[in-house]
Formats: structure tokens, sequence, C-alpha cells
């Protein structure tokens, strides 16, 4: 099978790379012309140069493609404006989508998130959840969701769509931050603890992602695609305290204020194009709740997710160790 993939320089879509070319797939990968390093061109994939801003990379990409898998996306940097998430989320996966339609691909794996559901407020939710996503990213990733599959109803494009949890694991940088603080004792919960947090690691995740590029019954529908269980803030500080020796310090910094604080500092530097060290997003992570039901995936998909986040955090962790990171 031939599959256009897009995202391959970052972490999940490497790891797509590394499996799709392992299993024998023929790889074409859209990659931006700084992001190619040696590792990327050993990889054994046919690259293309250029973004999802470019027809031109695009219709390169897609040309003789079986299948595309969309994973490509601005992810939660706050020093972009709101129209730059939607430039990338949004208009490149209509550039996406319309070429995938011209070549008449056979199936198009989109990645959303869940995100998209927003703060769940009786967990777990699942696929039919109110949509109601908290901030830019995940109101973009969401209108390129329905985008996505608007595009199989009216044009018949084969889409299915993968809803990631939070994803983690060897190599991964989102949670980096948070081992090294508990690791070195400098870290105290924010808020009360209580809110849920479902991450997924890689491994499961990619099952995930060959599932629906594999599977006929998953055309047309949308999967959360998460661990084996979700867990409260305190619980996964304590898990990570476990497993790199750390500690979590014996007091809760309010989150009112911290969100505030988050506010002021987003808007001052986002009009500068300067990364927040402290935003909105990141006082969510403590306050939002995301818990979710993998039953759709498991019945449909047949997945299975095999890591716990017991033996999932103590693999990360070692990874982080053995790397010089922790």
């Amino acid at each position: 099978m031939r599959v256009a993939l897009t995202g391959a320089s970052g972490y999940t879509g490497g790891r797509l790379l590394g499996t799709l070319r392992g299993r024998g797939e023929d790889v074409t990968a859209l990659v931006r012309a700084s992001s190619v390093t040696e590792e990327l061109r050993g990889a054994g994939a046919t690259l293309v140069e250029g973004d999802l801003a470019s027809d031109e990379a695009v219709r390169r990409l897609v040309d003789g493609a079986d299948a595309v898998v969309h994973v490509a996306a601005v992810y939660r940097t706050a020093g972009h404006p709101d129209s730059y998430y939607r430039e990338v989320n949004v208009g490149g996966t209509e550039r996406l989508l319309e070429a995938a339609a011209a070549a008449g691909v056979r199936r198009f794996v989109h990645t959303s998130t869940v995100g998209v559901h927003g703060h769940v407020k009786n967990p777990p939710a699942d696929e039919n959840a109110p949509v109601a996503p908290g901030d830019v990213y995940q109101a973009t990733k969401a209108e390129a969701e329905a985008l996505a599959l608007d595009f199989h109803r009216r044009r018949g494009v084969p889409v299915a769509v993968v809803r990631p949890g939070a994803i983690y694991g060897p190599g991964e940088t989102r949670l980096l931050k948070l081992f090294r603080a508990i690791a070195r004792g400098r870290y105290a919960l924010v808020g009360d603890g209580r809110s849920f947090y479902h991450p997924v690691y890689i491994d499961d995740l990619v099952q995930g992602f060959l599932l629906a590029l594999d599977r006929d019954a998953a055309v047309g529908e949308s999967f959360l695609i998460c661990g084996p269980e979700y867990v409260s803030q305190a619980e996964l500080a304590a898990l990570i305290a476990r497993h790199t020796g750390g500690r979590v310090l014996p007091f809760r910094l309010p989150a009112g204020p911290i969100q505030w604080a988050g506010d002021v500092v987003e808007a001052l530097c986002v009009p500068l194009g300067i990364d927040p060290p402290l935003h909105r997003r990141r006082v969510d992570f403590w306050t939002k709740s995301r818990a979710f039901s993998i039953e759709k995936a498991r019945k449909i998909l047949g997945y299975d997710p095999q890591v716990h986040l017991e033996d999932g955090i103590a693999r990360t962790a070692r990874w982080y160790r053995e790397a010089g990171w922790l």
C-alpha cells in the first residue's frame, strides 16, 4: 500500500512512519525543509519538501497514494495568532482532502483530539458527548474533523477519524517538565487534584491508527483512542513520583490566581510572537477533566490497548533517565 503521511517529523508521525515502513508499506511524507533530518532521510520514505499551505506540495504528496494519514497540526504553542491555527489545522486539512478526493484514495485517516470535547463534566465521555472546545487549538481541530467527515458524506472520501488521548512514552516531551519537576521535588498540585487525565501510550496509539487505516468499519466514524484507564491529577503525580524517586510538595496552589496570571502573560506575549512561559491551556491541564470510554474503538476496530499507566509511566521515566533528561 502506498501511504501519504503528514507530520512525519513529529513524535506520533515519526512512530507511524517507522511502523508503516516496518510492515512493508511504501510511504511518502510531507516535511518542511527545515525539519528534514538525517534520521528522517534514512527512514525509507519518499520525502516531499513543503507544507500544507502549498497546493503543489500536497498534490505531489497524494499523487498515486492508496491512503492518507494526516497527523500534522499546529499544537498548543501560544506564540501564534488564532488565524495561524485556522490556516494550518483547517485550511491545510481542506487542501489535503481536496487532493485526496481528486486522487481517489481508498482511506483517509484524520487526526483529531479528545480535546474537541473540552471539559468532561460527566466522565467518562464517549464519541457522542457534546463537542465543546475550550481553546483555539481544540476549536480548529473540531472544525477540521467536521470538515473531514463532511467530505466523506458529500464527496465520498473514505474518512476515518482518530481522537487521541494525551500522548506519552519514551521520547515524547509534553510531560517532560512535569516529570522533571516531580523528580526534583519541586511540584505542587494546582487546584484540588481531582480532575481526570486520560493518557495513551504511543504504542497503543499507533495500534489505533493502523486499525483505522485497515478496517473497513472505520469509514465514516470517529474513535476515541486512549489508554486502558484514566486517573486523577493527584494519582498521576503520585505515579510519576514513585517511578522517578521524586516527591509531590505537601500543599496545593489555588487555580484561580494562576489562571488569571496565565491570561495576562498570554495577552502580553502572543502579539509579540512569543510562546508564553505560562498560559491558560497549561492551567487547563490541572483543572479540566479528560476521561473517556474506548468501548466504540474496542467493538468496531478491535482496539485493545496493552500498556497500563503504571507500566507506561515506568517505561517513560526510565527512558528519560537513560537519555539524561531527568
